[in-house]
């Protein structure tokens, strides 16, 4: 009878978690619906991209009328509340266009290569991310992570035909492989301390009980090493140029915004949640007694500075948006910092603005090389008189990738600044973002120089662009530039979706 209850209450406790993580069911349903219709419309070879595109559509409507009350699934492992809410639709967004996006690229539809799996991989990428963002138990972030690794590995050297795409992908599993030993093996040590994987739980055992501080120190790096792996910074970042130079540009694309969002609010929790004490009004559990707002500083500053100086030397518009990619993880590591509501809401911002004017940049990349088979930046000279329409977008993104006014881009790095600037001690970092700002227009100006000012005479052939793809593109350059004047309402989701955690 005993036994009875327990399978009782355990089904009970299951079909509850199912009911609360609906969007996350729809997006298994449309993986397993990818591979079917994949399976039986072999001749119709995007039929898995449309599923994919009406499932995450579905997940979406799913996801906006979900109850917003916090609440816990499977054993409070994973978090249903507005913060993680607010990142699941960056990742849906994200992903929903990168489909959109494959769609147009010749460099997936070749006559050989079927896309069922790729676009499978995609919404179960996507899935992964998902329970990512909502993990509140550090087994739990790691089985996700590793879902969402193990897709992005195929991912990445999808074109498998092309050489930089299959050395891209072995380097990511190769780094993906140590990150993930470093990151169990400091679970395994924090589990070892504190008896437990809840967040919640380490936070208050730590906070009341007398434990080897020095042995803490240790798995927290380890942990905090896994993740930096996952959002390119330094010094965890070797992997991203390679990667994302040899990927499809779409992977690259999604890879840069979706994956990098999940890093980040697996980060956000971790912290927040593990390590800081609301006792305290919000400052950082000290470990040791190590100035854990300076180390992070640390980081960001490393991150931003090494991100924009590399990225100076780089020929390849790609491998130049990686770099790109590293310096804008660095900026928003500047709102984890002060690691209060304010900060934590313009990383946010940060995201939702970083979504449409990234994803925009990519999709010019890929635009231009269905026409030139080229991603070099001296190639892109007199594109601005070949490709004025998509040209104009593309200038829209690299100011607002740059952060000036009156792109969003200039309000994601104000509030970052903003909420810097509220305490004197940082007040310094906000002086090394703006620098790194300047910095980053110098590679961004060579991008635009080279389509407006090179080779102008010469640009006598015009580029033609489907209606869709041009459509596209203005459905990424308008938001980019509407956020920037009208941003009240991001501001106001993004404030409303912080201090929000399920306990």
């Amino acid at each position: 009878m005993f036994e009875q209850d327990i399978i009782n209450k355990f089904v009970t406790n299951v079909g509850e978690s199912i009911q609360l993580m609906q969007p996350e069911v729809a997006l298994l349903i449309t993986f397993v619906l990818a591979l079917v219709f994949d399976l039986i419309f072999k001749k119709t070879r995007s039929i898995a991209g449309y599923v994919a595109i009406l499932g995450f559509i579905v997940t979406g409507f799913l996801l906006c009328t979900a109850d917003s009350a916090n609440a816990g699934g499977f054993a409070q492992m994973v978090a249903i509340d507005p913060f993680s809410n607010f990142f699941k639709l960056i990742i849906l967004l994200a992903s929903l266009i990168v489909v959109v996006m494959s769609l147009f690229s010749k460099e997936l539809y070749t006559e050989s290569r079927t896309l069922g799996e790729y676009y499978s991989l995609i919404a179960g990428m996507t899935l992964a991310m998902f329970l990512l963002s909502s993990s509140n138990n550090l087994i739990m972030m790691y089985l996700s992570i590793e879902m969402m690794s193990l897709s992005s590995y195929v991912l990445a050297g999808y074109t498998k035909e092309i050489k930089r795409a299959s050395e891209a992908s072995l380097k990511y599993v190769i780094y993906g492989a140590i990150s993930s030993g470093i990151m169990i093996y400091g679970i395994s040590l924090i589990f070892g301390l504190t008896g437990t994987l809840n967040l919640y739980e380490i936070n208050s055992f730590l906070a009341n009980a007398d434990i080897n501080l020095w042995a803490l120190l240790v798995p927290t790096l380890m942990i905090i090493a896994g993740i930096g792996y996952k959002i390119s910074i330094v010094p965890f970042h070797f992997w991203t140029p390679d990667v994302y130079e040899g990927a499809p540009v779409t992977i690259t694309a999604l890879l840069s915004v979706a994956s990098k969002a999940a890093g980040f609010a697996m980060l956000i929790r971790f912290i927040k949640v593990g390590f800081v004490d609301s006792m305290f009004g919000g400052d950082f559990w000290a470990v040791l007694h190590l100035d854990w707002q300076h180390i992070i500083a640390l980081l960001s500053v490393l991150t931003m500075t090494l991100g924009n100086l590399v990225a100076l030397w780089q020929t390849n518009v790609k491998r130049l948006l990686a770099y790109s990619s590293i310096a804008h993880a660095g900026y928003m590591l500047m709102g984890l910092t002060v690691m209060n509501d304010a900060g934590v809401a313009a990383v946010l911002i940060y995201f939702f603005v970083y979504l449409f004017m990234n994803l925009g940049a990519f999709f010019f990349v890929l635009l231009i090389a269905n026409k030139t088979g080229s991603e070099d930046i001296e190639d892109y000279q007199g594109l601005g008189y070949k490709a004025p329409a998509i040209s104009v977008c593309m200038v829209i993104f690299l100011v607002s990738l740059t952060g000036l006014p009156p792109t969003a881009g200039f309000i994601g790095k104000l509030y970052i600044f903003t909420a810097l600037l509220q305490n004197p001690d940082f007040i310094w970092l906000a002086v090394v973002g703006v620098i790194n700002s300047v910095i980053s227009l110098a590679f961004y100006v060579k991008v635009f120089r080279n389509m407006y000012l090179r080779k102008v005479d010469e640009a006598k052939e015009t580029f033609k662009f489907s209606i869709p793809s041009i459509v596209l593109m203005f459905a990424l350059a308008i938001p980019t530039l509407l956020f920037g004047i009208y941003f009240s309402p991001i501001v106001n989701w993004a404030e409303q979706s912080v201090g929000i955690f399920l306990r």
